[in-house]
């Protein structure tokens, strides 16, 4: 039993400490980012902030749907060459990678300009962030660096990512007391917030960049020839699959701030955002830990582990995430008013009620990112897909409605209804795809 154990307790360790490692950056970013809160929602009110909130979901929502991030295909196909010796692969996989998603990433700048003009006024956005949206729609670029980020986690430098995870919030922070301290108004905090992201996109690139040049050279850049679709097969297959499993994934929280300003205006909105953005404490951490646990079972599969193996790892991993989460719950059940005067002050106490119920969703969510990774990392990201995308097919038609009947509390029964949906899914999906492996 102990001989059995210990691969599978090594493996845990190192999910884990990946998680640590990244986290250790978030928490630094979750204190800034909770400063340039405090500042952006006592200076703009529910309404302004709202529109900032909109703007930014709008963009990042047109980059979610559009960009192609090849993180998951690195870590799976260079797991592999890993094993295998094959610098030249590894690096021609890099090169694919890095050129598809930065294609997919000026798909999706262009798409966010063209509809800016379109949208906008449905959600109810001023003239002055009407006529800047064109120009923030290059804030995609904040969301364009998988591939770099996928590099640093197959040499396992999460620290690295960790400390990435503090670009944004320091300069949204030191945008906001910028624009504070002159008077300016909402489009100087659309300036800061592009500023922000195109700062995420430099600092992450140039380190995978970086890293890749001291191990591969000059073949980073002209390796031997090979063929990449050869190399890595089914690699499409894969690219195509996985990025739809995470669109899907992500696509009911990037979308429902859109609906609720939609159906309920910019001031809803706002309210939205602050009760989000108490989630984030779980929300951020289940999406490192998918991540992580990615790299781990990727490694796993590539050098022929078993079923059981990759159960006990994907259970022990949910198994420990809920019960870190449960804290969380309890404190944001008890003291949600205290919570929400704290981050945004009274003006934003509409937003406590639906901030539990999304708390809660986000902790049973929480099951979904290690069951993904495993069922990716099994070669069928497509299984992943479907569950999600059935979830919100089932869900996120239904928040226009509950959003009409109940009020803002609508989105967070949509939330709990979707992550319990999905969640149930990807437990049935990991354990009988895991279950044909030897």
């Amino acid at each position: 039993m102990s001989a059995e154990a210990s691969p599978a307790g090594n493996r845990i360790r190192r999910i884990f400490k990946g998680l640590g490692l990244v986290l250790g950056g978030k928490a630094g970013a979750g204190l800034i980012s909770l400063l340039y809160l405090l500042l952006a929602t006592r200076y703009l009110g529910p309404a302004d902030y709202g529109v900032l909130v909109l703007v930014h979901a709008y963009t990042t929502t047109v980059c979610g749907i559009i960009e192609f991030p090849s993180w998951q295909a690195i870590l799976r196909y260079g797991a592999e060459a890993d094993r295998d010796g094959g610098t030249h692969r590894l690096g021609r996989l890099l090169r694919f990678g890095a050129a598809v998603e930065l294609i997919g990433g000026a798909f999706a700048i262009v798409s966010a300009m063209v509809l800016a003009p379109l949208v906008g006024p449905h959600l109810g956005w001023s003239a002055k962030a009407l006529a800047f949206a064109p120009f923030y729609a290059f804030a995609v670029l904040g969301s364009v660096r998988s591939s770099p980020a996928g590099y640093l986690q197959l040499i396992g430098r999460f620290d690295l990512i960790g400390l990435h995870n503090l670009v944004q919030p320091l300069v949204r922070l030191g945008g906001a007391a910028i624009v504070i301290g002159f008077g300016w108004g909402l489009r100087s905090f659309l300036v800061a917030w592009l500023l922000a992201a195109l700062a995420e996109f430099a600092v992450l690139w140039s380190m995978g960049l970086w890293f890749a040049a001291r191990r591969f050279g000059p073949g980073l850049w002209k390796p031997e020839p090979g063929d990449v679709r050869l190399e890595n097969p089914g690699i499409w297959r894969f690219l195509i699959a996985s990025n739809a499993d995470v669109t899907l994934r992500d696509l009911a929280g990037r979308v429902a701030p859109l609906i609720v300003g939609w159906v309920l205006g910019p001031a809803a909105a706002g309210l939205y955002s602050v009760a989000q953005r108490a989630t984030v404490i779980i929300a951020q951490p289940a999406q490192i830990l998918g991540n992580t646990s990615y790299a781990e079972l990727s490694h796993i599969v590539a050098e022929g582990g078993d079923g059981r193996s990759l159960r006990q790892t994907v259970a022990k991993v949910v198994g420990i995430s809920l019960l870190a989460a449960l804290p969380v719950v309890l404190i944001v059940a008890l003291l949600p008013q205290a919570i929400v005067g704290l981050l945004a002050g009274a003006a934003f106490a509409g937003a406590a009620p639906v901030m539990v119920v999304l708390v809660v969703a986000r902790a049973i969510g929480l099951i979904g990112p290690p069951c993904s990774a495993a069922i990716s990392a099994l070669g069928h990201p497509e299984r992943s897909m479907s569950a999600n995308l059935f979830s919100s097919l089932v869900f996120l038609p239904a928040l226009p409605w509950l959003l009409h009947s109940f009020g803002l509390m609508g989105a967070g029964i949509q939330a709990v209804g979707q992550a319990m949906l999905a969640s149930a899914l990807l437990v049935v999906l990991t354990w009988r795809g895991s279950g044909r492996m030897r």
